[in-house]
């Protein structure tokens, strides 16, 4: 693990690989494990290719010095920095998952020079969860074997989000997505919560951005959603969007296969500009 000072905050920070930087963004209330859980697999073979930046976003992870911070400007500020200290003045791509790609559009509305291309995997688009056009709750799939095997707490947890509840999700489940909320900080949550929309709209800022794009939604995401992505199509003219079924919130852990075909072929639209131009 590395780290990065920006003032009192110390944001860490680990790189696997080499060649061109990727910077990995997780979700609100999880770090660096919930992306390299499902990243690490898809650049396994291109480990030459691409330098991965997972990054614990600050109150989350190992991340210290952060109580001062408030809101998603902040938050959004100390990515930039981050970049600004990490890869200056390199061109770079960004994945984002969650609140990771809500970050993701800022960065691109503030970078898009560096930004050679985006992955968005069910990125929050709609900061106020009132104002989400949402699918109703429901389950794909329940091994009930497995639901007796486990506790309350962690039945309930294993269910909040899964729509797909078999032994293989539960597992990744509990190595993966577990221990990042196990650390998050409630309270700077709570706070950063308070103050979760950017002060400018973002995705207004993004105008045909022509990098390669992925967006890949779950069809049973009813924490984001994935009818609001739609209306960023025309922000991003080189897009891949895909909607999976049998696919929540967690699409990354019930459609492994799909999502990993994705993104290479991302990569791979990465690599063909590249070359082109």
């Amino acid at each position: 693990m590395m780290e990065c000072t920006i003032g009192n905050i110390k944001i860490p920070y680990h790189i696997y690989g080499s060649g061109r930087p990727v910077l990995i963004i997780h979700g609100l209330t999880l770090d660096h494990r919930s992306m390299t859980g499902f990243m690490e697999p898809i650049f396994s073979a291109r480990d030459e290719e691409w330098k991965r930046i997972y990054i614990d976003l600050p109150g989350m992870g190992e991340s210290k010095g952060y109580h001062e911070m408030s809101g998603s400007d902040e938050m959004l500020e100390k990515v930039l920095q981050f970049l600004d200290q990490t890869i200056p003045e390199e061109s770079f791509l960004v994945v984002g998952q969650s609140y990771g790609g809500y970050l993701t559009r800022g960065i691109i509305s503030k970078k898009r020079e560096q930004v050679g291309g985006a992955a968005l995997i069910c990125p929050m688009i709609v900061p106020d969860k009132n104002e989400r056009d949402l699918p109703l709750r429901q389950v794909i799939y329940q091994d009930e074997n497995l639901l007796s095997q486990l506790n309350r707490e962690e039945k309930e947890d294993f269910q909040s989000l899964a729509i797909v509840q078999n032994e293989d999700y539960w597992n990744r489940y509990r190595n993966e997505i577990l221990p990042g909320r196990s650390m998050a900080d409630a309270g700077f949550i709570d706070k950063l919560l308070s103050q979760y929309a950017f002060s400018f709209d973002v995705d207004q800022t993004i105008s045909s951005f022509e990098k390669p794009v992925l967006l890949v939604t779950g069809r049973q995401d009813s924490m984001v959603g994935y009818q609001d992505a739609w209306r960023l199509l025309e922000k991003f003219p080189r897009c891949t969007f895909a909607v999976l079924d049998r696919a929540g919130h967690n699409l990354q852990l019930e459609q492994p296969l799909l999502l990993h075909r994705l993104c290479n072929e991302w990569l791979d639209r990465v690599v063909e500009i590249d070359s082109f131009l």
